[in-house]
Order: C-alpha cells, then structure tokens, then sequence
C-alpha cells in the first residue's frame, strides 16, 4: 500500500456563514489515529443537509476550525490499536462520522462497515446517511404498514427518493410533493402512487381528496420550517408527524397541545440515535445493502463535484437545484 502523506487536500470552516465561507485547502495534517480508529482515504464523500446546518450555524460547530461532512467510502490505509471489529488495510469502507471533507479521515472503527461485493464504487457514499435515514424512519419512527396512506415531503430530494422506495416495497400509498414537473416525474418513478407540484396544487386539498377526509398515517418531513403545520394539517387520527430535517429552517417551538385535536404523534428523530450500537448499525446496513443489491433500488446520484468545488455543491443543494444525492471527489 502507498505510503501515507502527511498533508492532504481538504475543507475547514473557521467561521459560520454561506457557501463563502468554505475555504479549500492543500496544507491539512493526516490526522494521527487514537484507538479504536480506523485511517480511510477517501474516494467519495457524501453532502447532506446536515453539512450546512453546521456551516449556517444552526448546529454548532465543536469547535474551529472544522472540517465539514459526515460520511465518506475508501479505503482503510492504516489501523489504530483497540476494537477495530474486524476492518483492516486495504478493506474498502463506508462510515459515518465527522470530518468527512478531506482526503483522510481518522473513524471511529465502530462507525464504519465494509462495503458488500456488488455495491459499485460511489454507490455506498450515496446511500449510507440518507438510506439509513429513511429506512430507520420507516421501521422505527413510524412503523409503516402495507396499505398506509403516507406523505413525503421533497420526495425528489436525497432522503426523500430513498423513502419513496422503502415504502413502495412495504405496500405503502406514497403521496409525495415536489416543486417541479421533472421532479414529481422522477418521484412517480421511484414508486410514488401520486406527487403533488406545491408551486401550484394544494397538497391538504389533494391528501385529503385522496385518503377520503382521513389524512395520512405518516407525514416524512424533512423541510421543516414551511411545511410543518402544513403536515400537522394532514395527519390522520392517531397518525404520526416525523419532522427528520431542516432545509427551510428550524421548526420554531410547539404548543404540545396541538397534538389533542388527532392524538398526533410528534417526532425528532435523527439516524445517529437509531444507529448507535454496533449491532444496530450492522443491522441496518445489511439490510440497505440488500434493497441495493437485491432489490436494484437507485442510490440515484446528481453529480460528483471536485472537492475543491465544495460551494457550489452547497448551493446547488441549498437552492433545490438538485434530485438525488450529490457527492464530492477529494482527489479533485
């Protein structure tokens, strides 16, 4: 194996703020292993939502400077000592954690998996985060039935095509929204029973045409701030509300007692917490790998960005110019 460098290409923010603030770099340190780590170079590294929440501020940073991204797949260059659950040099890998935009990153050995024969290079990057996201939602957050009735806000989205097509393959009804024509096409194709364009049909008027005044058992919502009432609004009796993400800002604080009117459930959950054991976290990654490579469900990809064009990644995913799950290249 090639010897290992002791500076690398990444991406550090030192302050909060927009794309700008993002500053690419060829001078970070390869960061020394402590035990129980792994050193991976990484091929592909995932962007999510919850990168910007760091650089926007609306999570808070540990500490700066900070290296964005949460999940990467590559290559395990060196072991540190400890429990390192059976991953060794030259195991190709996918994992969860911090530190992601960089060539190297030091991983805690318990958050990564090795990436199963039959997963092609860039798929595993594209659906670890989001796939678990919405497979955990679907099985723990709410326990979606066959012949559910089910909404999806941004099912164009990264975490939102994964989840139209869970659902699908439990028997769910998916109705899905989405802002473009291209995009409710594309959650039509991912399994959708029905997709309202928001930027002009009424998505209450249509849920409730639809499920015969009922609501639905589950709204997903990842947008957040603007879609929140909207999805208590649609919720069935005895239904659940999974408010799971941010993108149009932090829901502001809620009265418990709107809740009363359907016996609603409210949750906030994240995927760290459903994947947080060992075992849970092989658990579900195995069983991802199968829909993946039994199933042929599409980690769909919107585009590979050179690492050193992190902004414009940032604000093409920001201004929802984009279907899928968008990557970054570090040897780029």
């Amino acid at each position: 194996m090639a010897s290992i460098p002791t500076t690398q290409k990444g991406v550090i923010i030192d302050k909060t703020g927009g794309p700008e603030v993002l500053q690419y770099t060829t001078d970070l340190p390869v960061p020394a292993l402590v035990d129980g780590q792994i050193l991976v170079k990484n091929d592909y590294i995932g962007v999510n939502f919850i990168d910007t929440y760091f650089r926007t501020g609306l999570y808070p940073a540990p500490q700066f400077p900070y290296i964005l991204g949460r999940e990467a797949e590559g290559t395990v260059v060196k072991t540190g000592g400890g429990e390192t659950y059976g991953l060794k040099e030259g195991d190709k890998v996918v994992w969860m954690g911090e530190g992601a935009y960089a060539e190297y990153t030091g991983v805690p050995a318990k958050n990564a998996v090795k990436i199963p024969e039959g997963v092609p290079p860039k798929i595993a990057a594209a659906a670890l985060l989001q796939g678990l996201t919405a497979l955990t939602l679907v099985r723990e957050a709410h326990a979606v039935q066959k012949g559910d009735w089910v909404l999806v806000h941004a099912a164009a989205g990264g975490t939102g095509l994964w989840l139209v097509q869970l659902l699908k393959s439990i028997g769910a009804n998916t109705i899905g929204t989405a802002s473009t024509p291209e995009k409710v096409e594309l959650a039509l194709a991912a399994g959708a029973a029905h997709v309202v364009n928001y930027s002009h049909e009424d998505v209450k008027s249509k849920v409730l045409e639809l499920t015969g005044g009922r609501g639905v058992a589950a709204v997903f919502d990842g947008v957040g701030k603007s879609t929140f009432d909207l999805s208590l609004e649609c919720v069935a009796r005895k239904g659940s509300l999974v408010s799971f993400g941010n993108a149009s800002g932090a829901v502001p604080p809620v009265a418990i007692g709107r809740l009363t009117a359907k016996n609603a459930r409210l949750l906030r959950p994240t995927v760290a917490n459903y994947v947080a054991t060992r075992d849970e976290l092989e658990r579900y990654s195995d069983e991802l790998f199968g829909f993946l490579v039994r199933d042929g469900l599409d980690a769909r990809i919107f585009d590979v960005y050179p690492l050193s064009e992190v902004a414009r990644a940032h604000r093409d995913l920001e201004g929802r110019k984009t279907t899928g799950k968008l990557l970054l290249d570090p040897s780029k």
